[in-house]
């Protein structure tokens, strides 16, 4: 007796057909039953005794049917028995008990779930997916079938993109050789039209049968979420993150912004959950998470425009949409707070790539306050790690945001602008600097007023970039007011005061 167990459209049920084609002896009866559920292991053993008993099975109930193949399987013993997609192994375990005793025979179990079965069998194998080599050959060896000479242009980053999951490269195969369209056409289209392309059956086979990259998924979650609700939303909202290393700390926050009083212990257990059915990994030490990008892709798409959600209730778009709130938010609430105190640092290191994964699953114009906070003081981790270029790109969504929800003249908005500034000013784009520099001063004054701290930075700054432009008098002009101001306003011995006297000493000399 074995099991074989993995991720859903990964080949398991491929590998036990392979095996039992491959290893069946002369006279042997290898029998294949869908043992998802209790009732599917019954009509499935009752096949087989419908099968054993030809004519004479006419008109004998199921039970006595199935009762007829337990019988067989225990007398017998050039068989093989595949149970194939146990969700559960209190499903199977009454009919492998009868067959405890049988003289013979072998039993092949298939399952996403990965805990249960050692107590079953000693021979346990995890599927894992295949090495990018592998991946190409079946892409390759699956659209060259159909299309000799196919342009297979960028097959090795389609299978990257794909995760290397057969059943994903097998569907995407499948389209590049009845749409005659190559691989880099296929991304293309993949990065526009995600849920249509993760819904589309493989050619050849009926598209009833849960065969697509999102139908196999979305049965492992309809199982799941019946018994773990929360198992869904855990899984959206780590779509948005990065694949790996995924700190499972980032969820410990979840919980609060859910119903119910437990939902932190739930939030947990769906963890526990999506990981015993393959869904996600778990670092040995079950601190850092995993999640197959393919997964993620399939769980933060849509579902297409007009379909019917009673169907997949997974990918609702508002839910979806909630997950990415979430997601955001509680990035931000474990963010360091200060970008420059360099304790922080490791913690910055960590969530960087989760943060710069959120930005690019996210779309700009739909960006929230959230978003934007998170992405100014990312930018300003990065500014000051001398990563000016993400720094910059990150600094500019932000103030788009601010602009469009805030307004103008908000607060944010004015930070946001300043910030900016100084990072085109730090690149050497001085020109843009003095613009934005200029207008931030001039709204920090009316807005906030001529002593508010944030104007006499700015103005501060503003003479630093007329400084390194060679527009000293216009500097000292500035550097003068800011100083006066700052004294008057800050104190004589404040350091503020204290930099701006230098820094107008140091305009003199030039």
């Amino acid at each position: 007796m074995g099991a074989v167990h993995g991720l859903g459209g990964i080949g398991k049920s491929t590998l036990a057909a392979h095996w039992a084609a491959t290893r069946r002896g002369e006279g042997e009866t290898v029998w294949w039953i869908v043992a998802d559920s209790p009732t599917a292991v019954r009509e499935g053993l009752a096949g087989l005794g419908t099968a054993l008993l030809g004519a004479e099975a006419a008109g004998k109930p199921l039970k006595a049917l199935a009762e007829h193949a337990i019988g067989w399987l225990t007398r017998h013993h050039d068989w093989l028995l595949v149970l194939d997609n146990v969700h559960r192994p209190v499903d199977i375990e009454p009919v492998l008990a009868r067959l405890a005793g049988a003289a013979g025979g072998r039993v092949l179990i298939t399952s996403r779930l990965s805990t249960g079965w050692h107590r079953i069998t000693g021979q346990v194998i995890a599927l894992d997916v295949l090495e990018p080599e592998q991946a190409v050959e079946l892409l390759t060896r699956t659209v060259t079938a159909e299309r000799p000479g196919a342009d297979l242009e960028g097959a090795d980053e389609l299978c990257a993109e794909l995760g290397y999951l057969p059943l994903a490269i097998e569907q995407a195969a499948g389209y590049l050789a009845v749409n005659a369209c190559s691989p880099r056409a296929y991304l293309q289209r993949l990065a526009t039209y995600p849920a249509a392309l993760y819904s589309h059956p493989r050619p050849g086979h009926d598209d009833n049968l849960d065969q697509t990259v999102a139908r196999v998924w979305r049965s492992t979650l309809d199982h799941l979420t019946t018994a773990i609700p929360l198992a869904g939303t855990v899984l959206r909202v780590l779509a948005w993150w990065a694949p790996g290393e995924i700190p499972r700390a980032l969820l410990d926050g979840l919980g609060e912004h859910l119903a119910g009083e437990d939902a932190g212990m739930a939030v947990q257990e769906a963890v526990a959950q999506l990981a015993a059915y393959n869904m996600i990994t778990l670092s040995d030490d079950g601190q850092r998470i995993g999640v197959h990008r393919l997964v993620q892709a399939i769980a933060r798409t849509p579902a297409p425009p007009g379909a019917d959600h009673t169907i997949d209730p997974h990918r609702r778009a508002n839910d979806i949409t909630a997950a990415c709130h979430l997601a955001t938010t509680l990035l931000n609430q474990n963010r360091p707070a200060d970008p420059f105190d360099p304790a922080g640092w490791p913690a910055w290191r960590t969530l960087l790539p989760h943060i710069e994964a959120l930005a690019d699953h996210t779309r700009p114009d739909q960006d929230t306050s959230t978003l934007s906070r998170l992405l100014d003081r990312t930018a300003a981790f990065l500014q000051d790690q001398g990563a000016l270029t993400r720094a910059i790109t990150y600094l500019e969504r932000a103030l788009a945001a601010n602009q469009r929800l805030q307004g103008d003249d908000h607060p944010s908005t004015l930070t946001s602008r300043h910030n900016l500034a100084l990072a085109y000013r730090e690149v050497g784009d001085t020109g843009r600097a003095i613009n934005l520099l200029e207008r931030a001063l001039a709204d920090s004054e009316r807005v906030r007023g001529a002593d508010h701290s944030f104007t006499l930075t700015s103005r501060h700054n503003l003479a630093f970039a007329y400084r390194e432009v060679g527009q000293v008098q216009r500097a000292i002009s500035l550097y003068t007011q800011t100083l006066a101001d700052s004294e008057r306003v800050l104190g004589a011995d404040h350091p503020s005061t204290l930099t701006s006297r230098h820094n107008l000493a140091v305009a003199y000399r030039e």
